[in-house]
């Protein structure tokens, strides 16, 4: 059969039967062949058939050639909520990076290489994968020039911008629609959740953020915060429309004396009406208005004379954007005020935040013990105090699923744990007071000489950064090859970053804190991740993630430095560690971390009356040090003595 006519078959609704076939014909394996006849298509494909038809049905109406779809929501989020996934929906495609793009005869789908073998495991043969390239705006197929159609909803200037540049050349223009065309062919879309939570304090965040503004030089009159945790940090509240994020769908536009925030109305609770209104006078008052409605009262207000309105570019989609007019109205910055302000926490944050991962750590321990492979995936947050279920969906997989960086278990691709194989698990949760994050990689069994090489110089990387001095403000990207030195060393490395911001009851990514070129410099208070790794594809993964706080530090000359202190307190898997190519300095910090884990955790454990859980915690945090002492034998310890005393500090 040619692919012509299998694509007629597709069209004419025939697919079904060849469908149920190509599962049956194919049990076994994982990934799409589109080249068969009929093609492979594993379990895990959804049949996208009839709603790329009705796409192509409601894009012929318009007199439209192609069709973008990114992977976000009105916000930029990082994390979407189910109503949100448009690509999914329409790709069978769950990964969290891509776009993708439909025309009347072809679909593809752009993503990186985390994703590419997830989507080949996803989408049916209606879709193209493209792994060549990166969405620009502009492609050919079969050499015809196609024009895109935008929602700018879903697009921060800059990608518009870039796709915009792209077409020029061409004489073609980036169009835009003011609706989104794949929710109008997704008839069972997920409603947004019920109800609210909400926490105390807000006029004290407002003062401040405007005092921001009138420090700013460019004298803004107004700041518009589009991102989701911009509006629940500013008004301490938190809601639940998105997955494993408190956030609830807003804007707020901030004056100097007023304050709008766009929130949908039928959900506000006469408490939380009153929360919002309760210290209201003069410029505290919020004015409550309904979600949706917010590019009208932002085109009216820069209708007003001499006012300016400040927008964090990387989290403002275009459609806000373009209302910002002429440009001596608009004022930018990469991001807003309040997410650099939310970034460093106070000392009542920090303290919480340490707080919230102490009692997950111990858990965490717990659960390591047992090597329960159901509650090691889990890792029981639920079983916390301040529990409001998992920050993300935790990442549990053994052997070459660990090889995918961002593996997700599903019932077709679930092994079944065994001793021959290495574990990783990458899991958090969210409390009320903080959000934590955390991975370890261990092997119940005997690993190769391979696997324990990786894991040590992974584990270089990480100890590397967490004991690195440097002076307060300097940026993450500057710093962040210590992680992959170790396994450069030997021709190794690992294709994600090294670590993100993490947030007190908010997002287990916060931006702009991390170790990237767009990050923000470091400062006291902050949080982050520090997480190197190292994938062997079809063969195992590692991962080591910890979460730290940049702590000041005290220096015999400078002042105004700083360090990494580590708040993840549970132990490395010591079978998976090679002492023999570890340095001195790696080793003294192991045991200092060690000790603060035997400190912090001991009474905890004691307290609770988990002996058994306590003496595991002390097998595992034993000295390594003291193990290299041993190592070295009676009679070289007698050689030892005999040296000065210099020398062997070296050699220990």
């Amino acid at each position: 059969m040619s692919w012509s006519v299998w694509i007629l078959i597709v069209c004419l609704g025939a697919f079904e039967g060849l469908w149920n076939g190509a599962f049956a014909d194919g049990h076994g394996r994982s990934e799409r062949n589109c080249s068969e006849v009929p093609p492979y298509l594993p379990p895990t494909v959804v049949n996208t058939t009839l709603r790329l038809r009705d796409l192509r049905e409601t894009m012929k109406k318009l007199n439209i050639s192609a069709y973008i779809i990114p992977n976000t929501d009105a916000h930029l989020s990082e994390y979407i909520a189910p109503r949100d996934a448009r690509v999914a929906f329409m790709t069978g495609f769950t990964g969290s990076a891509g776009t993708a793009v439909v025309t009347p005869v072809k679909a593809a789908l752009w993503t990186d290489s985390r994703y590419w073998v997830q989507a080949d495991r996803e989408m049916d043969c209606n879709w193209d994968l493209e792994t060549d390239v990166v969405f620009s705006g502009l492609q050919v197929y079969n050499g015809l020039l196609l024009t895109f159609i935008v929602c700018l909803f879903f697009f921060i200037t800059d990608i518009f911008n870039s796709y915009s540049a792209n077409l020029a050349p061409a004489k073609r223009n980036l169009k835009s629609l003011p609706e989104n065309l794949v929710d109008k062919v997704w008839s069972d879309r997920p409603a947004i959740p019920a109800n609210f939570l909400t926490q105390r304090t807000w006029p004290m965040k407002v003062e401040h953020i405007r005092n921001v503004m009138k420090e700013n030089p460019y004298q803004p009159t107004a700041l518009l915060l589009s991102a989701l945790d911009e509006t629940a940090w500013l008004f301490n509240l938190r809601g639940n429309d998105i997955p494993y994020n408190p956030f609830f769908y807003s804007y707020t536009l901030l004056t100097l004396d007023e304050i709008w925030l766009f929130v949908h109305m039928e959900r506000l609770t006469p408490e939380l009406k009153e929360y919002l209104n309760a210290s209201c006078y003069l410029a505290h008052c919020v004015q409550l208005i309904d979600y949706g409605q917010e590019r009208n009262y932002l085109k009216n207000y820069v209708t007003r004379l001499g006012v300016r309105v400040w927008v964090g570019t990387e989290y403002t989609n275009q459609a806000l954007y373009e209302l910002i007019t002429p440009k001596e109205k608009l004022l930018t910055s990469e991001y807003s005020p309040v997410l650099t302000t939310k970034a460093v926490k106070d000392q009542t944050e920090q303290r919480i935040l340490r707080e919230a991962h102490v009692r997950e750590n111990l858990h965490n321990e717990q659960t390591e013990m047992d090597k329960d492979p159901v509650l090691f995936s889990s890792l029981r947050p639920s079983l916390t105090k301040n529990s409001r279920g998992p920050s993300f969906q935790t990442i549990s997989a053994s052997g070459p699923n660990a090889a995918l960086a961002h593996y997700s278990p599903t019932n077709e691709t679930a092994r079944v744990l065994t001793e021959k194989e290495m574990y990783l698990v990458d899991s958090g949760g969210q409390y009320l007071d903080g959000t934590t994050d955390i991975t370890r990689t261990v092997h119940w069994g005997t690993p190769s000489d391979v696997q324990k090489e990786a894991f040590t110089r992974v584990l270089m990387g990480n100890i590397e950064i967490s004991r690195l001095i440097f002076p307060d403000r300097t940026r993450g990207v500057n710093v962040e090859m210590l992680g992959r030195r170790a396994l450069w060393e030997v021709g190794l490395n690992y294709g994600h970053g090294t670590g993100h911001g993490v947030g007190n009851y908010f997002g287990v990514h916060e931006w702009p804190v991390g170790f990237q070129s767009n990050n923000i410099p470091f400062q006291e208070g902050m949080f982050t991740s520090i997480e190197p790794g190292y994938y062997k594809e079809n063969e195992f993964g590692i991962r080591i993630e910890d979460i730290a706080v940049l702590a000041p530090v005290e220096t015999k000359y400078g002042n105004n430095f700083l360090t990494f202190d580590t708040v993840s307190l549970v132990p490395y898997d010591r079978k998976l560690i090679d002492t023999s190519i570890l340095s001195l300095q790696q080793l003294q910090w192991l045991d200092r971390y060690y000790k603060t884990i035997r400190d912090t955790m001991g009474p905890e454990l004691q307290k609770q009356g988990l002996k058994e859980v306590h003496d595991w915690m002390m097998k595992h945090t034993e000295p390594f040090l003291q193990d290299r002492v041993s190592a070295l034998g009676r009679s070289s310890f007698l050689l030892l003595i005999l040296l000065p005393s210099s020398l062997i500090q070296h050699l220990l």
